[in-house]
């Protein structure tokens, strides 16, 4: 198994009057580095290793200029942002509890950035991924039909049809046994393999 961490922009706080008390610029603002919404993938897999980037190119969704939003083409993640998340970061994409016992789920996290003025706030999820390898999958109508079948069991959340297999994400323990009898009941699947 494969293992993915999605960050995501909760928030942008802003407390003006700490600002206008403390600040060398007393109309600083909201941090000009993130945005409400801001979305990141973090990956560690062929050849791909984004946290030792800080972050640079993982940006995968934002409502501002990608150039200009951190994470994205330009610019790394801001520092103080990043002393926050990167450790919950790379838990997640060494496959461990992100926070066990504080948060009702271990594979996500949210906590904010170490600006007191204008912290922003991050949701920080571990996704868990399975690599299946497919064979009678020949055309568009048979990768529909595997999606759909497997989109079906609970523990599945998204399946990305790649060139040379199946990404499944899933929210728990996937028997391999329920994977073969899926794809069976789907059409001429089988199951050759799943990392």
């Amino acid at each position: 198994m494969l293992h993915k961490v999605k960050v995501t922009v909760l928030d942008c706080k802003v407390f003006p009057e700490l600002q206008r008390a403390y600040c060398a610029d007393p109309e600083s603002g909201p941090c000009p580095c993130y945005h409400a919404g801001d979305t990141f993938v973090f990956e560690r897999k062929e050849g791909i290793d984004s946290y030792w980037q800080m972050g640079l190119n993982t940006l995968v969704a934002t409502s501002h200029r990608p150039e200009k939003t951190a994470g994205g083409p330009n610019r790394p993640h801001c520092s103080e942002a990043w002393d926050a998340i990167s450790r919950y970061i790379y838990a997640g994409l060494q496959g461990g509890a992100i926070m066990k016992g504080w948060m009702n789920d271990d594979r996500i996290m949210v906590t904010c950035c170490n600006d007191g003025t204008r912290p922003v706030i991050f949701k920080i999820e571990r996704i868990d991924t399975l690599t299946l390898k497919v064979a009678g999958i020949e055309n568009d109508s048979d990768k529909a039909r595997v999606g759909q079948a497997l989109k079906a069991l609970e523990q599945v959340s998204e399946v990305h049809m790649r060139p040379d297999h199946v990404e499944v994400e899933v929210s728990g323990p996937l028997e391999e046994e329920l994977l073969r009898k899926t794809l069976a009941l789907a059409g001429p699947y089988t199951l050759e393999g799943m990392a």
